[in-house]
Formats: structure tokens, C-alpha cells, sequence
């Protein structure tokens, strides 16, 4: 059963909504219905919640503690995995596989600050070290 659940969970991405709650998850840590829809933005009603969070328990996205009366979750995946999912799936169905075309498309897109050249300078940078290592 869990390969089951594992195997649904990497065909899948989070929804809007999903990755509402994963973010609650991600800062908050481990936390009860009620403590993710007070930190929702929009306000969700409990019961949406559950019922969302009941949802993402079965796609492998959040664990369930349920040792006391009042069930804990907490995300089952990093930030930084369900991200790689969510650009992995946008690269293969927008860019065609080309992660040129998806940065090119967002340095066009919006104005970008010097902070974040500065960042996107040094991602080239790394990226430039690893490939040169590999090919070494």
C-alpha cells in the first residue's frame, strides 16, 4: 500500500489550495486541522480543511499522527521536492524540457531586482561547477 501511495504521489502535483496548506505545514511544523485554517489566508472552513487534508494524506503529500483525539498532520515532502515536481512539470509541458526557455521567459516576464540577478548569476555559476565536474 504505501508503494501504492508513494507511486500516486510522484504522478501528482499539489493543487492552488494544496500548496496553501503544505506552506501552513512547512512553517508551522506538524499541526491540527484547526491550527492549518486559522493560518490559511482565505479563511477555509474547518471542515474544508479536513477534507482537503484528507485528500492530500492519500496522494503521499501529508502524513496523519493520529495518537491523540485531535489528528496532527505534517508534509510528507520538502518544500524544495514538491517545488521540483511543480518546475519539473511546467518545464515538460510549457518549454518543452528547456530550463533556458522557463528562466528566459521569467527575466522577460516581470522586472527582476539586482538582488535576484545576483542570485540567478550565482545559480548559473554553480551550475556551470557541477557540469564542468561531471564532465571532468
Amino acid at each position: 500500500m504505501v508503494k501504492e501511495v508513494k507511486s500516486r504521489a510522484a504522478r501528482s502535483e499539489p493543487t492552488e489550495a494544496e500548496l496553501e496548506i503544505l506552506e501552513v505545514l512547512w512553517d508551522r511544523g506538524p499541526s491540527t486541522v484547526a491550527e492549518t485554517a486559522a493560518k490559511l489566508p482565505h479563511r477555509p472552513g474547518y471542515t474544508t480543511v479536513l477534507k482537503l487534508l484528507q485528500i492530500m494524506l492519500g496522494k503521499g503529500w501529508v502524513e496523519r499522527d493520529e495518537s491523540s483525539r485531535r489528528h496532527v498532520y505534517a508534509a510528507r515532502v520538502t518544500r524544495s521536492e514538491a517545488r521540483s515536481r511543480l518546475v519539473g512539470n511546467l518545464l515538460r509541458r510549457a518549454f518543452g524540457g528547456s530550463p533556458s526557455g522557463l528562466v528566459l521567459h521569467a527575466l522577460e516576464s516581470q522586472p527582476v531586482s539586482e538582488e535576484e540577478l545576483e542570485k540567478i548569476e550565482a545559480a548559473l555559476a554553480e551550475a556551470r561547477r557541477r557540469r564542468d565536474e561531471e564532465t571532468s
